[in-house]
């Protein structure tokens, strides 16, 4: 069974910076890719970026491109979200999340609160 606990979240004055982690485990972590999403009350949750199980491929949401960074460690068995230049409306929850043969995984998911 797949494990994934998020750390990092706080309070952030806007243009400030967090760096989330992610530590999975259960599982080799390498044979996973790794997803960031978030949400707010009321909302669906959103996806912010991914990174596939070597670390060579990412992708972002165009709202987060250009300040927002996904890397991983497998020695660590670890995923990060660096996040620079928040903005207020990037306050959210964030949750880390994986699949793999059919079978999804969230973390418990981080309070981000940016402040303006």
């Amino acid at each position: 069974q797949v494990q994934l606990v998020e750390s990092g979240g706080g309070l952030v004055q806007a243009g400030g910076s967090l760096r989330l982690s992610c530590e999975f485990s259960g599982r080799i972590f390498r044979d996973y890719g790794m997803g960031w999403f978030r949400q707010n009350p009321g909302k669906e949750r959103e996806f912010v970026a991914g990174i596939n199980w070597s670390g060579t491929s990412t992708g972002y949401a165009d709202s987060v491109k250009g300040r927002f960074t996904t890397s991983r460690d497998n020695a660590k068995n670890t995923a990060y979200l660096q996040m620079n230049d928040l903005k207020p409306e990037d306050t959210a929850v964030y949750y880390c999340y994986t699949n793999r043969l059919g079978a999804g995984y969230w973390g418990q998911g981080t309070q981000v609160t940016v402040s303006s």
